[in-house]
């Protein structure tokens, strides 16, 4: 007799594979410049609880409950891909959408952290970041695994220090069931 897979444990696998295929999408996406300042990172178990424990915590603080609602999602999940970039890095343009004169003035302010994520970003680094989150969440969708893309994750994953060098994050839930657990959500 052959081995076999059984449904949900087969469902679960493909989740990690699909995961890793995201992580190649991200990286291999278009950057400015051909710069590459994209992170990527898996997270699930253990880790991927404490991201959501941690967007209940924010929730109860900010009084928001779209972070709860959120949270209920990552822990419905079975992995989440976080993806960020190094914003802080500029590209040389000198283009002035950051809000300084050029690049080397922005690279020389005294970087803030804010309420969520770390700025100035450099305009171009955040258009990376958008380009590799849209192909990502393109290979998931290509191979029918659910998903959606939240800032609450990567605000969470940041205050935990799961991407220590990432000014800006975002993280996608992944999931495999009857019905998309990231939709027809009740808006908070």
């Amino acid at each position: 007799m052959s081995p076999k897979i059984e449904g949900e444990k087969g469902e679960k696998e493909a989740i990690f594979e699909v995961a890793k295929l995201m992580l190649a999408s991200a990286r291999t996406a278009p950057k400015t410049a051909g710069i590459d300042d994209i992170l990527t990172l898996i997270v699930y178990g253990e880790e991927k609880d404490a991201i959501a424990e941690k967007m209940n915590e924010i929730g109860e603080e900010r009084k928001i409950d779209g972070f709860k609602r959120d949270a209920k999602n990552v822990k419905d999940s079975e992995a989440v891909v976080l993806i960020g970039v190094r914003g802080n890095r500029s590209i040389g343009l000198n283009c002035g959408a950051c809000g300084y004169k050029d690049c080397k003035e922005f690279e020389d302010f005294q970087k803030r952290v804010g309420q969520d994520f770390a700025g100035p970003t450099c305009l171009f680094k955040a258009l990376d970041l958008g380009i590799a989150l849209g192909s990502a969440v393109k290979m998931a969708g290509l191979l029918n695994i659910d998903n959606r893309i939240m800032y609450r994750i990567g605000t969470a994953a940041l205050k935990l220090g799961f991407m220590p060098e990432a000014t800006v994050a975002m993280g996608i839930p992944l999931s495999a069931r009857g019905k998309n657990i990231y939709f027809d959500r009740k808006w908070p």
